[in-house]
């Protein structure tokens, strides 16, 4: 299992559209298949079984309502980009989880995100969606339920990955590493294309390459400097927020480049030789 954390937005809409695969604002009841856990206060001001009518949109108004409740609420930069977005996507070769699997990978993932305290009555609205095949998208709204903000750690990024660790190891899922290793033991004398694609492989691990090592610290940086106050601060962290997000495309990359280096060769279509021409010998007359 693979966390990732997208750029902030103003509202839901965008984080939830990618989420399901597609535009949001519609209409129709997704509660019981899409959205495997969400905010536990949401039971307490809700009438019992309602939740499992809402529609999409009515999810992003419950996200966005801390927005319009809490006009004035901001980040210590004056920051209204409130909406969290966090995703995390299984191995390829992962069995299919179950509804309840996916429900406590959910609320691990909120706990280690910041974004959800138990006992808590205050905390951030959200929710987690499974909406494509292998892939968990856990949207949250920074403004908790009492108007504050909601700081989330530092070294953010590496809570999640210790976690998904974790929540690899007690559902059984695939390690990106042991899977790397069955497959490069398949391979008693690897050629020089494999070689290659290890190392590129090596450099985008998500769990302890030196790019993902160095996309953390930037991470951790971004959000010591956007605890300062100041534009410029703001400024400065947003940069850095942009820099962290290339560097993971750079390892998406690495890591596509990777797989086509292993990818088998394809067969050579054979040639036909050209017809043997005899030499014709003319008999003089």
């Amino acid at each position: 299992m693979i966390p990732r954390i997208n750029e902030r937005t103003h509202t839901p809409h965008d984080p939830l559209s990618e989420a399901l695969g597609y535009a949001v604002p519609f209409v129709g009841g997704l509660t019981e298949h899409a959205v495997v856990a969400y905010w536990p206060g949401l039971d307490s001001y809700i009438l019992d079984d309602e939740q499992a009518t809402w529609t999409a949109k009515q999810w992003a108004e419950h996200l966005e309502d801390p927005l319009l409740e809490h006009p004035f609420a901001a980040s210590p930069q004056d920051d209204r980009r409130a909406i969290f977005h966090l995703d995390a996507r299984l191995h390829p070769d992962d069995r299919e989880l179950s509804r309840a699997e996916w429900a406590e990978a959910a609320h691990r993932l909120a706990r280690a995100a910041g974004i959800e305290t138990p006992g808590d009555t205050n905390d951030c609205h959200w929710i987690a969606v499974q909406g494509k095949h292998g892939r968990l998208d856990l949207i949250a709204n920074l403004i908790r339920f009492d108007g504050t903000w909601q700081r989330q750690p530092a070294d953010l990024l590496r809570r999640l990955s210790d976690e998904a660790r974790a929540i690899e190891e007690d559902l059984r899922l695939t390690p990106p590493r042991t899977a790397s290793r069955q497959r490069g033991s398949s391979q008693a004398a690897p050629t020089s294309s494999t070689q290659f694609a290890r190392v590129l492989a090596q450099l985008a691990n998500e769990q302890d390459g030196p790019l993902v090592a160095v996309r953390g610290l930037v991470e951790q940086t971004a959000h010591r400097v956007a605890d300062q106050a100041g534009a410029a601060s703001a400024d400065t962290a947003h940069r850095l927020e942009l820099i962290a997000h290339r560097l993971y495309g750079i390892q998406q990359e690495l890591q596509a480049t990777a797989t086509r280096l292993n990818a088998p060769p394809q067969p050579r279509t054979a040639v036909p030789a050209p017809p043997t021409v005899k030499a014709v010998t003319r008999q003089p007359r």
